[in-house]
Order: C-alpha cells, then sequence, then structure tokens
C-alpha cells in the first residue's frame, strides 16, 4: 500500500523548502552533474508517530503572474495539490496575511482538501504572537506557529498532520511480493511490456506519447514467484513538461520508484540510447534499487551478427554509472525473451537484499589491500581499518579508516570490485560510508 501525500505549498519566500528540509531531516541538496545523477529532487519521506509519509516540497505559488518561471511553478504547485492527500499552507508571520495567501486559500478550498495551516518563522519560545492568530481569517482553521529554521513548533505541526492523515486500511505489504517498476522515456512501450506479461489489455497502449498518465500497480503470479508491476508514465524532460497532468505524472513516476525493489528500465531499440534514458536511469540509480536494462522493440532493428554486440557496447558506454545492471534485449509486442525477465528480476532482487557476514567482508578487504596497497598523499598512507555491513537495498557498507580524505573515489571503485569479484551482487548499487576511527 501507498504512503499517504502531503504536499508544502505557499507564496514564494515564505520558507517551504527550509521546513521541507527540517521535517525529513536532512538537507536535499545539489549534486554533481554527472550523466545519471538527478539535480533536484521534490519530495522526500518523513516518519513521525509511527506513521510515515511522503512529502513533497512546491515553488511559491503566484495565482496571478505573468512570470513564465513563476507560472510553472504555480502549475507545479497545483499538481502537487491534486496529488496531495493533505496540504500543508505555510504562510510567513512577518508579512502577515496577504493578497497571495488569500487567493491560495481560496484555491484549497475550492479543491475540497484536507488542509494543514502552518504560520512560519515564530523564532520565538513562549506564548504565541498576536499576529499568529490574524490567519485565522483565512478560514483554514487553526494556524500552527513554526519556525523552519530552528524547528520550533515542528513537533506540534506533525501531530497535527499525522492527525489529519487518512486512516490507512488493510495489511501491511506481503514481503514475499517483489515489487517492479516499469519506467523509461514515453512511448518506450511500458504498458504494452505490462500488458504482455499480464496477458491481457490491463492498461492503454497507444502511439501518442504520454498516454499512462498515473502509476497503475498490477499484481500477477507464476512459478518463478509473486509480482506487482508498477506501469510508470513516461519520465519527459522537465521543459517539455507543459500541463498539469503531465507533471502529476512525473511525480508518480518518482513514487512509483521509491516504492519498487526492482526497476525495468525500458530503452527503446530502434531510437537508441538517449539523454533522457540516462536520466530516467538515474532515478533508480539514485534511490538505490536494484536495476535491469531492458532493449525493447528488438524486433524492429534490422540486425547483422554484430547489431547486439554494438548496442551492448553503446549501453554499457552510456550507463558506465551503472555497470552492474544486466542487459535483456525483449520485443514486448511479440514476446521474444520476456520471460528471461522473470528469472533475472528474482535474480537481481536477491542480490540487493545479500547480506555478508564481518569475517568474510575484512577477509576480503584484507586480500585487496594486499593486492593493491592503499593510496598515499604527502607521505601519509590510507589504512582500512575494518568493514561491515549496514544495510541491504542496496547493500550499505561502513568502512571504517584513519584518514577519510586520503580514501579517493578511485581506492573505492576498487574495493567495490573486489567485492563483486567475489560475492557477485549483479544488478544491485553498493553503497560506501566512510568513516575514520574514534567518529561514531
Amino acid at each position: 500500500m501507498s504512503k499517504p501525500i502531503v504536499a508544502i505549498v505557499g507564496r514564494p519566500n515564505v520558507g517551504k523548502s527550509t521546513l521541507f528540509n527540517k521535517l525529513i531531516g536532512r538537507r536535499l541538496s545539489i549534486v554533481e552533474d554527472t550523466p545519471g545523477v538527478t539535480r533536484d529532487r521534490i519530495y522526500g519521506e518523513c516518519s513521525w508517530s509511527g506513521r510515515s509519509f511522503t512529502l513533497i516540497d512546491t515553488g511559491g505559488i503566484e495565482m496571478v503572474t505573468d512570470d513564465d518561471m513563476l507560472r510553472d511553478m504555480r502549475l507545479q504547485a497545483e499538481v502537487a495539490i491534486e496529488t496531495a492527500d493533505l496540504v500543508l499552507l505555510l504562510t510567513d508571520v512577518s508579512t502577515g496575511v496577504t493578497a497571495a495567501d488569500q487567493a491560495v486559500a481560496e484555491r484549497l478550498l475550492k479543491a475540497q482538501k484536507e488542509v494543514v495551516l502552518a504560520v512560519n518563522k515564530v523564532d520565538q519560545t513562549g506564548p504565541t504572537p498576536p499576529d499568529v492568530y490574524e490567519f485565522y481569517n483565512l478560514g483554514l482553521g487553526d494556524p500552527h506557529p513554526v519556525s523552519s529554521v530552528h524547528g520550533l513548533g515542528t513537533g506540534d505541526l506533525l501531530d497535527e498532520i499525522v492527525r489529519r492523515l487518512p486512516v490507512q486500511e488493510g495489511e501491511q505489504e506481503d514481503e514475499s511480493v517483489i515489487r517492479v517498476a516499469v519506467i523509461g522515456k514515453p512511448n518506450a512501450g511500458k504498458s504494452s511490456l505490462v500488458n504482455r506479461i499480464l496477458g491481457e489489455q490491463r492498461v492503454i497502449v497507444s502511439e501518442v506519447a504520454g498516454t499512462t498518465r498515473d502509476a497503475i500497480d498490477s499484481p500477477f503470479e507464476n512459478e518463478h514467484g509473486r509480482y506487482v508491476f508498477i506501469d510508470t508514465a513516461g519520465l519527459r524532460r522537465r521543459r517539455s513538461v507543459e500541463e498539469n497532468i503531465e507533471r502529476y505524472s512525473v511525480i508518480r513516476a518518482n513514487l512509483a520508484i521509491e516504492r519498487a525493489d526492482v526497476c525495468l528500465i525500458l530503452i527503446d531499440a530502434t531510437e537508441g540510447v538517449t539523454e533522457q534514458d540516462t536520466k530516467v536511469a538515474g532515478l533508480a540509480h539514485e534511490q538505490g534499487r536494484a536495476c535491469i536494462l531492458v532493449i525493447n522493440k528488438w524486433d524492429l532493428v534490422e540486425k547483422d551478427h554484430r547489431t547486439m554486440d554494438e548496442m551492448t557496447k553503446d549501453v554499457r558506454e552510456r550507463f558506465a554509472f551503472m555497470s552492474y545492471a544486466p542487459i535483456l534485449f525483449i520485443s514486448a509486442m511479440t514476446g521474444q525473451r520476456v520471460p528471461r525477465l522473470f528469472e533475472l528480476i528474482n535474480e537481481v532482487y536477491r542480490q540487493s537484499c545479500t547480506r555478508i557476514s564481518t569475517g568474510r567482508l575484512n577477509e576480503v578487504l584484507a586480500d585487496a589491500t594486499l593486492k593493491v596497497q592503499p593510496p598515499t598523499d604527502r607521505g601519509k598512507r590510507l589504512k582500512v581499518l575494518y568493514m561491515t555491513q549496514v544495510g541491504i537495498q542496496p547493500p550499505t557498507f561502513v568502512i571504517f579508516c584513519n584518514k577519510a580524505e586520503l580514501f579517493h573515489f578511485s581506492y573505492q571503485r576498487y574495493l567495490e570490485n573486489q567485492i563483486r569479484s567475489v560475492f557477485g551482487l549483479e544488478g544491485t548499487s553498493i553503497r560506501f560510508i566512510i568513516r575514520e576511527r574514534g567518529d561514531s
């Protein structure tokens, strides 16, 4: 069962992103501009009092504007409102109620959404400032004073959010079921593949890119196991997404990846690998999902004895950041090699859940450091002291050393290759957490 969704909305510069980071407990900042790595995130996971929900950050809402960027931000926020189970409207005590606040509040009242009202920048402890009471005029109930910078009032705010979230009925998700997200750019054949697997016209298939607007869950069981296939809308470049309904699809696709155990990254063989393919794959890679690169429409490609090898080489070069992912050539239309998918899904899922004993890990570590000495810098040598596994999906390892700044990326990659050579871990990324001796 998917988690409830809470969207933070409000006019520009009231502190939405700061509150977003405070509530999820970490700062989602820009990362390096490497193909396959997303450079911005609009959602995160939040847990409070035993309840978990997905939190969406949005750009500021200007209901009336001629600025293209502000209009674009408003459209994104509109989609978040439609997507959300609950909307958190954030205002600013230092400016009081503005016409823009009134306009946003009216929009929320018309949408008939569950709304929690928060008044930000209440940075002093003690009695509630009288200025907060002005926000009763918005007609959205009790205003909750908070300080997104200092965290004041956020506990009470989260209590109110959790109290107002819809009650989730039903059982916990069955851990024996593998959740598989089928992702890719528009018209790569995602819906056709899901229909081929299910043996029925479960989702609409059309030559018009973007026909699938939502993430559709389809349970399926065969001799290989039990699965839920999540057919997602195609992920377009952000500048190509103009309509609200398309923005809704992008948000849903991200959430589908987050819910999945395994991602099938569909690539259109007739078009070859595109920049958008690598960005779609980057979403799954960044979230540590087990992945399979699925080259679809292989039946439509004119082939000779070199075609598959050349395509494989190109895919490996363009997806160098996820060299661990197996490649499978299929045709969703004819069913060619589709049954082989289940063996691969089971295998990459199993590998992503692999647990390795600390003893075996340190045997491999000792052998690796004997083969290739750790690097030095200005006469100081890195000493790799100890390694232990702390998580799965993806396998995550903590490595203790004498000086973290000496632990170059190239040596981390070397150790990753040594671990893979012994334990396999095909189809899953590996994450290292580097700690200096004495770190808690």
